[in-house]
């Protein structure tokens, strides 16, 4: 299935700001049904993304990885949680940000491939993305396990997306807004 999307329609960080206006959905853990909250098979991830593109998927409800192939998104599935985490503000000439830029939920069952231009189709993943505030992610580092090096805390983002464990992504959510621990 191809779905076509146009970036002109996202809007700029100035019109989304920190706080941003995302999909529908709950807007904290408490609000999830039991079966979401406690789901055993539910695995977590960060996606390394440029603020610019994480809006562009929060806008659409959707996120890309690894330039648009499908390898790695295939690893997901629907009730996994996602963290974004935007190294720049762009992907090319940005200005550093450092900051956990967006949280959602898996909805989507397997890539779907879309026409951006003539010669770029991405594949996507439906994603149901909740409101939450940017967090910086120098604070956080030393409580990462996935970090294994505080010195070189930036090494494990340069994998794209990869797997983390559940108490390093309420550590996450938590910085994000997210009440975590009482769910």
């Amino acid at each position: 299935m191809r779905r076509s999307w146009r970036a002109a329609s996202v809007p700029t960080r100035a019109a989304v700001g920190r706080q941003g206006a995302l999909s529908e959905g709950w807007d904290t853990v408490a609000d999830m049904t039991e079966t979401e909250r406690d789901d055993p098979a539910a695995r977590y991830w960060v996606n390394t993304v440029s603020l610019e593109h994480v809006q562009f998927g929060v806008e659409g409800g959707f996120t890309q990885a690894d330039h648009g192939r499908s390898t790695r998104l295939k690893r997901l599935r629907p009730g996994d949680w996602l963290v974004f985490y935007s190294p720049r503000t762009a992907m090319r000439g940005g200005r550093g940000l450092q900051e956990f830029t967006a949280l959602g939920r898996i909805r989507g069952t397997e890539p779907y491939q879309v026409e951006m231009s003539p010669d770029f189709h991405p594949y996507r993943l439906d994603v149901e993305f909740r409101t939450v505030t940017s967090a910086p992610a120098r604070p956080l580092v030393g409580d990462l396990d996935f970090i294994p090096d505080p010195t070189r805390w930036g090494y494990p983002f340069r994998r794209g997306l990869f797997e983390i464990g559940e108490a390093d992504f309420g550590r996450i959510a938590t910085a994000m807004g997210i009440d975590w621990a009482d769910s």
